[in-house]
């Protein structure tokens, strides 16, 4: 089962920053996952509409320049990374899980991350793309038919298993809160790969492991690998 940290180590190091995704790669989680903001000139790694909660900004996000938003520490020090910076610090074998949050247009935001990748870089084959967002799934799956997609979904997993068939997703990630055997049974069986978020305790983390989940979101993947039995090296995507 894949440890994937939760916008990086976040429970060790101010999330969604250069330093909680470098620790979650010391502290041997498989991959990372991160939230993205589309702004005109490039993709920025954060999570909320708004600025206080984790920064020493204040506002919306959307409302100020990059320069402005670069200048801001984002905790310990620490700038709001562009999508550049972090999958330039991702290993070529760790899996990068990317949610969108927001994005001007599917064609724009695919424009960047193509522009994103590592010099010398032009497969995705490491790439999962995630949103509650469906409708831009949906379209960034006519563009890039090639790119691994994640359907999110907080309360009707049903309804979401079906959306993820329909646009051909690699991936459907439920909340703990929702997620039970019968819909893990039915994503795999049509073929989807089941992740859960956000999973903290190591009676969870085993749990859904004797579920046969394929992967967690976690802030502790520290705790993850401790807790899980992982003989077997995890899969790539």
């Amino acid at each position: 089962m894949w440890i994937l940290a939760h916008r990086g180590a976040s429970r060790a190091a101010p999330e969604n920053t250069l330093k909680a995704f470098q620790l979650a790669f010391d502290q041997q989680a498989d991959g990372i996952e991160f939230d993205t903001y589309e702004l005109d000139s490039d993709i920025i790694v954060f999570h909320d509409k708004t600025l206080r909660r984790t920064t020493n900004g204040t506002g919306r996000l959307l409302d100020k320049s990059l320069s402005h938003l670069r200048t801001l520490n984002a905790g310990d020090n620490q700038q709001i990374p562009l999508l550049a910076e972090v999958l330039a610090l991702t290993p070529t074998d760790a899996l990068c899980n990317i949610e969108i949050k927001q994005l001007q247009a599917p064609e724009s935001w695919l424009h960047k991350l193509e522009a994103a990748l590592p010099a010398g870089a032009q497969a995705t084959s490491n790439i999962l793309i995630s949103s509650f967002h469906h409708h831009w799934l949906a379209q960034i799956a006519r563009l890039k038919p090639q790119l691994r997609l994640g359907v999110l979904t907080a309360s009707t997993p049903q309804k979401s298993i079906k959306k993820a068939l329909q646009m051909g997703a690699y991936s459907i990630h439920f909340a703990l809160e929702t997620v039970d055997e019968q819909y893990v049974l039915q994503a795999k069986e049509a073929g989807l790969k089941v992740l859960v978020y956000t999973v903290d305790t190591p009676a969870d983390m085993l749990w859904l492991q004797h579920m046969g989940v394929d992967g967690i979101f976690t802030n502790v993947p520290d705790v993850a690998l401790h807790a899980l039995d992982r003989q077997a090296t995890p899969p790539s995507l």
